[in-house]
């Protein structure tokens, strides 16, 4: 039983010596210029006429997915357990595309029938 309660507490040591201060406040930078790019695309590149609104959403839906990752992936610790990140980042995106898809088919109904 102590090699059990031994080696359970070096998976522990070895998770805890993974995220180190320096980690964690690299993902804050990234994270931070992340943002930074999204609110220079909002508040100047759309408004000034760099970007439209339909070119300027899919890269707010890439990045906004890539600061999920970093979250999900660090700060709630699923990037050391593998298979609970796929099951957390692949799921839920299925449904989404799967929503998004379905919500298209039923717009494409709903201007048909009002004849637009």
């Amino acid at each position: 039983m102590s090699s059990e309660t031994s080696h359970t507490h070096a998976e522990g040591e070895a998770h805890e010596e993974t995220m180190t201060r320096s980690k964690i406040w690299i993902v804050f930078f990234v994270l931070l210029g992340i943002t930074v790019i999204e609110f220079i695309i909002a508040l100047y590149m759309v408004p000034k006429g760099m970007l439209t609104y339909h070119s300027a959403n899919p890269i707010y839906i890439i990045l906004t997915l890539a600061k999920a990752f970093f979250i999900v992936a660090y700060f709630m610790h699923l990037k050391f357990e593998k298979v609970a990140m796929i099951y957390t980042l692949v799921v839920p995106i299925l449904f989404i595309i799967g929503l998004i898809l379905v919500l298209t088919n039923e717009s494409h109904h709903w201007f048909s029938v009002w004849g637009r």
